[in-house]
């Protein structure tokens, strides 16, 4: 494993920032081990504090409105910027006009660029030209290794003896990888080893260690890449806990992510995450999202296993309605709810401490 942080980072965030669109951008704000975060582009909040803005927590990382004016002020205050990390989420993966233009200034400043884009940079002439130029490296996150270096399910998930908990959710863009990465860091306060299994561009820039890019993955290799990921974390690490990051949900039209979870990681039991105030799909407004208790019937039939608790996405609720509507979901559901970011994990890592402890007692009966 590289060392850790690789570079000092500016996040091109431009118009996104505080938007689904920004999902990128918000996780690197919230954590990476991968990059020291110097800024952000985004013009709307120029001169505001990102974690600010994000989560109403100042954490000393400017916004600017442009290249020009991130890359002088890390010049000028030390330390300088070496990445160029894209942090851009939109539909399709696409790099629109306006971010190449300004990919190709950041090679012209020597930056190294960071993409988690389905538009390979690694694919574009000019690009790779101007990098090879100015000798800096284009990375793409989403770029899957060749072929003959993917792994196809083979059945060995069934020698993982981590407890397996998956955060999936009720849509995407929706928290499950923060969530995620909050029980880890739950658990191991806990006292508990953990690892977190990232399946997107996101975790990886924030550096999990344990990485796929679930949706670039051809069909074929994808639940044997998971089972794979699982499987090496076990057979390095043996934690105490593995955490698996959902993709979009199961009953999504645009991104039905899940299923391949929980066929191939066979998680001992799922955390649910869920926005109450949504009444439609992300990006699709003309898709309600199905029920709550319809969600996670589907979750459980699919996996045969229960969800055990519901983390929601406070968007849209104040702070005076987010302990009402917890309290509306566990009359609703008879589970625990929480809101990580608001209250912490501590609430749902002892639910899975207590289901944990409750599973092992009901194997050891069935044993005798």
């Amino acid at each position: 494993m590289s060392p850790m942080p690789e570079g000092n980072a500016i996040i091109y965030c431009e118009g996104a920032f505080a938007t689904p669109n920004g999902k990128t951008a918000h996780g690197l704000i919230r954590r990476t081990e991968r990059y020291r975060v110097l800024s952000v582009i985004d013009s709307r909040y120029a001169g505001k504090d990102a974690g600010k803005i994000l989560d109403g927590i100042a954490k000393n990382i400017p916004i600017f409105s442009d290249l020009d004016t991130a890359f002088t002020h890390a010049i000028a205050n030390g330390p300088p910027a070496s990445h160029f990390v894209i942090g851009l989420a939109p539909d399709g993966g696409r790099l629109s006009p306006s971010a190449r233009a300004d990919v190709i200034k950041a090679i012209q400043m020597g930056l190294n660029v960071d993409s988690g884009l389905h538009d390979f940079l690694s694919e574009d002439s000019e690009l790779v030209r101007l990098a090879k130029k100015h000798q800096v490296q284009l990375r793409d996150v989403r770029k899957t290794p060749p072929r003959n270096q993917l792994h196809f399910f083979e059945g060995k998930i069934e020698q993982v003896d981590s407890f397996k908990i998956a955060v999936l959710g009720t849509d995407s863009a929706i928290g499950k990888r923060t969530t995620a990465w909050m029980l880890v860091d739950g658990l191991r306060n806990a006292g508990y080893s953990a690892e977190l299994i990232g399946t997107g561009q996101t975790a990886w820039m924030q550096g999990a260690h344990y990485s796929l890019m679930l949706d670039s993955l051809i069909n074929d290799f994808l639940t044997g890449e998971i089972e794979h990921a699982v499987w090496s974390a076990w057979n390095d690490l043996h934690p105490d806990f593995i955490v698996i990051e959902g993709q979009g949900s199961l009953l999504n039209p645009a991104y039905p992510g899940g299923y391949e979870i929980l066929a191939a990681a066979r998680p001992d039991a799922v955390i649910l995450q869920h926005a109450p105030t949504r009444r439609t799909y992300d990006g699709f407004p003309n898709y309600h999202i199905q029920p709550l208790e319809k969600q996670i019937t589907a979750i459980e039939m699919v996996s045969e296993k229960p969800v055990i608790a519901i983390a929601i996405n406070h968007e849209g609720l104040s702070q005076v309605e987010i302990p009402i509507v917890c309290r509306q979901i566990n009359q609703q559901t008879t589970l625990p709810a929480a809101d990580v970011l608001v209250n912490g994990a501590t609430g749902i890592v002892s639910t899975i401490l207590q289901f944990k402890t409750e599973s092992s007692k009901n194997e050891k009966t069935k044993a005798t």
